[in-house]
């Protein structure tokens, strides 16, 4: 009985080690993250749900979400990536890839997505963004990986 106790336990333990990380967050016309800090256990696997709850359309006011890598600065990646040539229909541009953990596409008014990503082995904070033009100096929050 001891060695079934065990075995259960150990199935029970493997099977929550790689269990999803389910987190929602929401855009808004007033450039608002409905969260601004979440926290998450290294390594573990994380499902994003990220929704535009705005109502204005899509060119004026599309909403991403943007989780970047350990020590880059959401307000300098927003500058970066405006200067990339982020516009209206390409809010993240290739060239500034090379800085992000994970990212949602472009979502209009009442539009969600669910983006996977695994979280990243070692304790951090990672800042997240929106980066439609000029959003990024309101449009900001924090992964922390513990």
């Amino acid at each position: 009985m001891k060695h079934l106790s065990i075995i259960i336990l150990s199935i029970t333990l493997l099977s929550n080690a790689h269990a999803n990380t389910k987190v929602s967050i929401y855009g808004n016309d007033q450039l608002q993250f409905s969260i601004k800090e979440f926290e998450v256990k290294a390594g573990a696997h994380i499902e994003l749900e990220f929704k535009n709850e705005g109502k204005l359309p899509k060119v004026a006011m599309g909403h991403n979400i943007v989780i970047l890598k350990e020590g880059i600065s959401a307000i300098a990646f927003g500058g970066k990536a405006m200067q990339a040539g982020a516009n209206a229909t390409n809010a993240l541009p290739e060239s500034v890839m090379g800085d992000v953990l994970a990212h949602s596409k472009l979502l209009g008014p009442d539009e969600d997505i669910i983006i996977r990503f695994k979280a990243p082995k070692n304790p951090g904070l990672h800042q997240l963004v929106c980066t439609f033009p000029d959003h990024y100096a309101m449009m900001r929050g924090v992964m922390v990986v513990k």
